[in-house]
């Protein structure tokens, strides 16, 4: 049996076909791209503009890191806040006491004192050493010990080589000491420290 071929539309099929496409409207309404949200939406958040301020390069597993990122920065050790701190002292004086070329006038020994009872006792040595017209006088306060269980709260190393600078800027001492610097190896290194007094009037 033959296939009949299908009638073309007529004209006004054609026009009638036309008109009713235009009234359709789509089922599904389109949804908002989503690099345009609406502006009312609360949930969205705009993505911020710059950059960060550092960039993660490639790296293999078990490479050294060769940059520090940024405020990983260690605060610096007491010795390098001296060492770095502006001379006070005549600065002739200052190169000979550091070569360990001028001999402290006084010495105190605070080994093996709390915190609580060394400082009372450097107080009324640097008070009194002042008012015997000294310069300059040794602290010795040594390096501090390891210990060999920390606990859960690290304790820093040498409490007295950290506190005794602090003290000495601070009231009363603070009114007659020039200047602080570690001593020479020759007069105890790193456990000690120089104390350069003002002239007493």
């Amino acid at each position: 049996m033959a296939r009949r071929r299908p009638k073309s539309l007529s004209e006004e099929d054609r026009k009638l076909w036309s008109a009713v496409t235009r009234t359709v409207t789509a089922s599904r309404p389109e949804k908002p791209k989503p690099d345009h949200p609406a502006a009312s939406d609360p949930h969205h958040h705009p993505k911020p503009k710059h950059k960060p301020s550092f960039e993660v390069r490639d790296f293999r597993i078990g490479e050294t890191v060769t940059t520090a990122l940024p405020g990983s920065q260690l605060a610096p050790s007491v010795s390098e806040r001296l060492a770095q701190a502006p001379v006070r002292m005549d600065h002739g004086t200052h190169r000979r006491m550091l070569r360990g070329k001028l001999k402290p006038e006084a010495r105190i020994d605070l080994h093996g004192m709390t915190l609580a009872q060394a400082h009372p006792v450097l107080t009324r040595f640097i008070l009194g050493a002042h008012e015997d017209g000294l310069r300059l006088v040794l602290v010795i306060t040594g390096k501090g010990k390891d210990r060999d269980d920390p606990g859960p709260i690290p304790i820093r190393r040498g409490v007295l080589k950290h506190q005794v600078p602090n003290w000495l800027h601070m009231p009363p001492l603070g009114r007659v000491v020039l200047d602080i610097r570690e001593a020479h190896i020759r007069h105890g290194g790193t456990g000690a420290y120089y104390v350069y007094l003002r002239r007493s009037r």
